[in-house]
Parts: C-alpha cells; structure tokens; sequence
C-alpha cells in the first residue's frame, strides 16, 4: 500500500508579491530557520513571486542576485550565529529602490531591527515570525541577564507586525500568556519522497557496525547544550554493561559547539557522522530505528517530522511541541532533563519491537499529511491578506 500523501496543487499564487526577507540566519548556515527560509524564497518565486533576502555574511557564502549580505560577526556565547548591526538607513534605501509589497523579519537582532525600522519608516506592510527560543537558550551560554529581560524585548520587537508567526499551537499559547498579539500559526512540512524507509541500508548500518537485529537510535541535529544532549548521554552511561540494552547502538548526525566534548565524554561504539545531506540524510534517517530528540528548546523541531516519515519512533522530552507532534501514540515522551528516563524508555522500546513498530506506521502516516504545499497555502493567504494583495 502507498502511504505516500498525494501533493496537492498549489492554489495560492504569489505573482505581485515583493518580499523582503531579514533575517540573521540564512544558507550556507545549516540549521532548523535557514533551511525553512531558504525553503520559504524558492516557494514565493516558484508561485511568481519575488524575494529579496538581506541576511548577515558568511565566509562561505556564494554570491547571490537576491541574496544582500551585511558584515557581521561571530556571537561570543554561540560562534556560529552571526550579527550584524542594525543597518536601519541602508535597510530603508534598499526598500525604498526595490518597492516591496511586504516585509517579513524572522529574526530579532541586528538584520531584524533593520528591517523592522525600515519598514516603519516607510510604511510598509509588516510581519514576523518567532522560530527560536532564545531565552530557554539562554542559561546554556551564561546569558541570565538577558533572559530575565528578554521578554520585554521580544514583545516589543514584535509588537508592530500585522502578524507573528509561530510553529505551534503550543507555542502560540505560551507566547499569548506572555502578552504577545497578532499570532497566527505557520506550520513546517515534511517532504515525503525525501525521508521515507526505503531509503533504509544494511549496508550502512554494517559500516557502522549495527547489526541486522541491533536497535539503532538515531539524534540528527545541531551538536549543542541545548538540545538535551547531556541528558542524552547520562542515559548512555547508565545503559553501559545492562543486558537489555546490549542492542542498542547510539549515532550522532550533525555538528555543533558540544561536538568535541560529547565525542569525548561518549561510551564506546557510539557512532559520529558529521553533518549529513541530500540522499546520505535520508538514508541515515531510515536506517535508524528510533530517534532521540532530547531538546526542550527548540519551537518546532523540523528532524522529528523527517523522522517519523521516515520511519521511526520518536522518543523526546517532554515540551509542547513535541506533545504536539509526538503524543497520541506517534512517540514516547519522557520526562525533561532526566537521563534515566531516557535510558527506561529505550529499554521498553527494545523490548517490544512490534509495539515500537505499529507506532512507528502511526506516525509516518501522520507525518505525511503535513506536506509543504498546504503550509504554504496558509502561510501565502496570509501574506496576501496583510499585503492587500488582491
């Protein structure tokens, strides 16, 4: 039987749409937003419409007709973020020049405020979107002044768009109990075709010295504090040398600051990848088993749609994104912050592997109904609607 989720044609055109796009983060930086950005300029222009992009440099950056890079430097606590100063007088001119129908500021530091004074300088339509949770970040990177003022900062950076965009449900509820306005939901796809089991290899789990009946638990993701990843390795330690977990094959894909130190502080036999793409990604999602997603921080979490559809069970700490998108069957959730918690749940899901197994097809048939065309659809009617497009 397929399960595959036909793509439904794409109804909402965007000819007559000038985006302007801010935002700190931006490809070649890989992570969650950039992806989804870059995502985001490809679908405006796929539909006809026009983007231009005013992002923060990057040494390996590739120069880009749309593509406006400010210098920028690295961020002390967190290297691979780069900022810019906010440039509102160049953002104003550039705008000025190109005519905008909307702006759309993603992130809320220097490119952001750029954008978000140019726009209120010149009147335009204006919305923003909430991708990252800055202030749960903040006690990993010793950052505790900020986060005790971080609120009323976000609050004002947001308040002036006609819509704030958030991934979740959950989120959108956390940030209307914090006073936040105009919010409305711009939910992430998963594309089918690219994460689905057949990508499955014996022979890349062999290279990896998996074997045919091991459990292989999968984390993909930016190496870093904030994604759990401590705690990911206290249950480690505390499954090394039990019987019920002799199964059980740890891999990393990604990198990240906590790189060097998870290699180093990591049992024997865990496996680390690097930074994966294309077909290599895919086939290191489905030839996992379960996927280990730790993080209370992250506002969405694209890796556990590509999980699910890819076949997996999702076990993840609980957070209401991951509630969201995990709970009703489709994952295990685990109490935050606890490694024996981790540990407990991977032994019960050893030990039933039919079990793990139906909510596994629980959960990819869930996956597969999100698919990008329709979360574009509601995003685009949306910017539309504020751009007073017709």
């Amino acid at each position: 039987m397929n399960e595959r989720t036909p793509e439904p044609a794409r109804d909402v055109p965007m000819t007559g749409m000038r985006l302007a796009l801010f935002s700190e983060t931006y490809p070649p930086q890989m992570n969650g937003v950039s992806r989804t950005l870059e995502r985001l300029v490809r679908e405006v222009q796929a539909r006809g419409g026009e983007v231009r992009v005013f992002t923060a440099d990057d040494p390996d950056a590739a120069t880009i007709d749309h593509v406006e890079r400010w210098a920028s430097v690295p961020f002390w606590a967190y290297p691979q973020l780069r900022l810019a100063a906010p440039r509102v007088r160049a953002a104003t001119d550039a705008l000025r020049a190109w005519h905008p129908t909307l702006v759309h500021v993603a992130t809320e530091f220097g490119v952001g405020l750029g954008g978000r004074g140019a726009a209120r300088r010149l009147g335009l339509p204006l919305v923003s979107s909430y991708h990252t949770n800055f202030l749960a970040y903040a006690q990993f990177y010793r950052l505790g002044l900020f986060a005790d003022v971080g609120w009323n900062y976000f609050r004002w950076f947001h308040a002036p768009a006609a819509v704030t965009f958030v991934p979740t449900i959950a989120m959108r509820d956390d940030l209307a109990a914090r006073g936040f306005a105009h919010l409305d939901i711009w939910g992430r796809g998963v594309e089918g075709e690219r994460f689905d089991p057949r990508f499955r290899s014996d022979e890349w789990r062999a290279r990896h010295g998996i074997a045919p009946d091991d459990i292989c638990v999968l984390y993909v993701g930016r190496i870093a504090k904030e994604k759990g990843l401590g705690h990911a390795l206290d249950a480690m330690r505390q499954l090394h040398g039990r019987d019920e977990a002799m199964r059980l094959r740890f891999v990393f894909v990604g990198d990240g600051p906590y790189d060097a130190e998870l290699r180093a502080a990591a049992p024997a036999g865990t496996v680390f990848t690097g930074r994966l793409e294309g077909t290599a990604l895919s086939t290191a999602y489905a030839s996992g088993d379960v996927f280990l997603f730790p993080s209370i921080t992250d506002t969405f979490g694209n890796v556990l749609l590509e999980a699910m559809a890819s076949g997996l069970v999702v076990l993840a700490a609980d957070a209401g994104n991951t509630r969201e998108l995990a709970g009703e069957g489709r994952g295990v959730i685990v109490r935050p912050d606890d490694g024996a918690a981790i540990a407990e749940a991977l032994v019960t899901l050893a030990r039933d592997p039919a079990a793990t197994r139906r909510m596994a097809g629980t959960a990819r048939a869930w996956a597969l109904q999100r698919t990008w065309p329709r979360i574009w659809d509601a995003l685009f009617t949306e910017y539309r609607r504020v751009a007073r497009l017709s």
